[in-house]
């Protein structure tokens, strides 16, 4: 009995191809039409670039090592996505919304989903060191309705630009996190410190590479929110210090014009600080986007 030989002879010209033919009949689905693409595209860029097998080792090793710095506080490969555009571009393409309404942004690679909760005028500092600041949201509709009972999760670096899941020696556990719900006038406020804009992590296989390419590796001062309510869209969203000089510059492209807002001086239980209000816009969710 004679074996099936395949219609195509993997060369340089056919490779992508002699791929995709592997997938003849299974081209239908969602997985094989990217995984095909995929290749498609990794092999146009081996053609174009035409590395040597030491150079692609080194491809390689790298992933690895992005694989190996990846564990239960800190996601290399969400910080991969994040600081080439991927995650802001699969954000974009999946939430495209009414004019009006609260842009999202991406979540970035410090979210925790254990944020405590914590009561209405509450300090998310647990330390208490840095500038106090006193944050008023309102979560309303399109309609400018408000959002009752809405849950509001927030997080952000603390005054020297670290996370509490940065420095897990040095702050306390869930400092500058909390998860708060919105009261019957659709309200939430809290007291924490002034961020600071900072680096994003450069110590990791990531940041070197990127470095090394000239691609910046700051963000502007921001406060992190996840946004969520019955029969609406979740709103995943930054917002940031207008006085920040690096706005134009964020590592993540995550800023907006409607995202920035001023952080005014004002007194903050008796201390010199600043304050910020902010409103966030819901819109209601479609039928085929409520999963």
């Amino acid at each position: 009995m004679v074996g099936r030989l395949p219609t195509l002879t993997f060369s340089e010209a056919t490779s992508s191809d002699v791929f995709a033919e592997r997938l003849a009949g299974r081209q239908d689905t969602d997985v094989a039409q990217l995984l095909a693409a995929a290749v498609a595209h990794i092999h146009d860029l081996i053609k174009q670039f035409r590395p040597t097998q030491d150079d692609w080792r080194k491809v390689i090793a790298f992933l690895t090592e992005v694989g190996h710095a990846s564990d239960e506080r800190r996601q290399e490969w969400v910080l991969l996505s994040d600081l080439t555009g991927a995650s802001a571009l699969v954000e974009e393409i999946n939430s495209r919304r009414p004019k009006g309404a609260t842009p999202n942004t991406i979540r970035g690679p410090f979210f925790r989903e254990d944020a405590p909760e914590r009561k209405q005028g509450a300090s998310i500092s647990l330390d208490g060191v840095g500038e106090p600041l006193a944050v008023s949201v309102s979560v309303q509709d399109l309609d400018g309705l408000p959002v009752p009972g809405a849950e509001l999760v927030t997080w952000q670096a603390n005054s020297q630009g670290y996370y509490e899941n940065q420095q897990p020696d040095l702050q306390p556990e869930h400092n500058l996190r909390g998860l708060f719900r919105t009261d019957g006038a659709g309200r939430v406020e809290y007291r924490s410190i002034v961020p600071s804009g900072y680096g994003v992590p450069g110590d990791g296989p990531v940041g070197r590479l990127l470095a090394a390419a000239g691609v910046p590796l700051h963000r502007p001062a921001n406060l992190h929110f996840v946004i969520r309510a019955d029969g609406f869209e979740t709103i995943t969203t930054h917002i940031y210090d207008a006085g920040d000089p690096l706005l134009a510059e964020d590592a993540l492209f995550g800023v907006r014009p409607e995202l920035v807002h001023t952080f005014e001086p004002a007194d903050v239980a008796g201390q010199r600080g600043k304050a910020v209000a902010l409103t966030f816009v819901m819109v209601r969710s479609k039928p085929r986007r409520a999963a």
